[in-house]
């Protein structure tokens, strides 16, 4: 089928500029899922929210077919020191770039795949569509996205816009943060006294800088831990009596966050504790149907460092979106027109007559 690629652009772009005017960071998104509810609702689309999440699916539902998910999400991260323009004033300039906090991350995802939603929903295909506009992700948030999956039909694949260059992420590295604790007693400097607690988790520190998970994923690579934060102390003539440390992990699909968490206890000496173990690695087979599409259409399959909403969604999912992920969280985020343009057209390819079924 042949589509006015040009007009949908103009439509997106045009949407995503309010949308850049709206402060949205992470957890006051109301005003701008106010905004993006309202355009869909002028569409003639039915459409259904929960908190700040918003979400509408095709006219044409029919449950004895899978269904696709298209999502994205419209909290950003508040506008770092270094912006010289305005991050709420989007700026258009005349070489297509248009500059605004979340133009990149996550904002022409959002245009792009709710575009090629309206245009793809009231045809004919082989799945059910289903456009979802979450919040938090930024924060992990529990009153986003995962809030709203139990509410939704079931999904049989989640297409994520996050900007990847439209290459396809089919695997994604998960996060388990870590807080460890050591426990000694206090007493004065100047004497032979005390438990310095700090001197107790030299080892384990050590450990974390050394260890390597033996299973390494082919597109992950291996888990990564990083020592991030270490406090102690109250002054420098008192032996601390407690020292804590916090450990970033990035898991790949080769385990489990409870997995990783185990092995970790077994081999430190100090008191670990996770703060969660929900962001999962997450991970497609290069056979899936549509990956194999977009491999055909010329794009490459990663695996993707970066978290995204892809780790709350426990069925098959691919992370594709325009825009690059160097800028994302940068001062002067911006995206181009033409990306965004590219973006619909290749996702239109993508969707239009495609099987999501593995």
């Amino acid at each position: 089928m042949k589509y006015d690629i040009p007009t949908l652009t103009s439509e997106a772009v045009g949407l995503l500029r309010s949308l850049i005017s709206i402060p949205s960071v992470s957890r006051d998104e109301r005003q701008a899922a106010d905004c993006l509810q309202q355009y869909i609702e002028l569409q003639g689309m039915e459409t259904g929210r929960k908190g700040n999440n918003v979400w509408c699916m095709s006219p044409l539902f029919d449950l004895k077919k899978p269904t696709l998910l298209l999502n994205s999400h419209i909290d950003t991260v508040k506008p770092v020191s270094g912006w010289r323009k305005d991050p709420f004033s989007p700026l258009l300039e005349p070489n297509g770039k248009l500059y605004g906090l979340g133009s990149n991350d996550a904002g022409a995802s959002v245009v792009s795949l709710l575009h090629v939603f309206l245009t793809l929903c009231r045809t004919s295909q082989r799945y059910n569509l289903l456009f979802l506009a979450s919040c938090e992700e930024e924060v992990s948030g529990k009153e986003g996205i995962e809030s709203v999956l139990p509410q939704l039909p079931p999904i049989a694949f989640g297409l994520v816009g996050e900007p990847t260059e439209m290459q396809p992420a089919i695997a994604e590295k998960g996060l388990m943060v870590l807080d460890v604790t050591a426990t000694g007693r206090s007493g004065h400097a100047a004497r032979d006294e005390g438990d310095n607690a700090i001197y107790k988790v030299l080892d384990d520190i050590a450990w974390f800088r050394d260890y390597r998970f033996e299973r390494v994923s082919p597109l992950l690579g291996p888990v990564k831990m990083s020592v991030t934060v270490v406090n102690a102390g109250t002054q420098h003539n008192v032996i601390p009596d407690r020292c804590t440390f916090v450990v970033d992990i990035r898991s790949n699909e080769c385990y489990t966050n409870r997995e990783l968490f185990d092995e970790i206890c077994r081999h430190i000496r100090c008191q670990a504790q996770a703060r969660s173990f929900r962001l999962s690695s997450s991970h497609v087979k290069p056979e899936h149907p549509l990956v194999r599409r977009a491999v055909a259409l010329g794009r490459t399959p990663f695996g993707s460092p970066t978290l995204s909403d892809q780790a709350l969604m426990p069925f098959p999912s691919m992370k594709m979106g325009p825009g690059k992920s160097a800028r994302s969280h940068t001062a002067d985020e911006f995206i181009f027109v033409k990306e965004i343009e590219e973006a619909i057209g290749l996702y239109l390819e993508l969707l239009d007559g495609a099987d999501i079924r593995e």
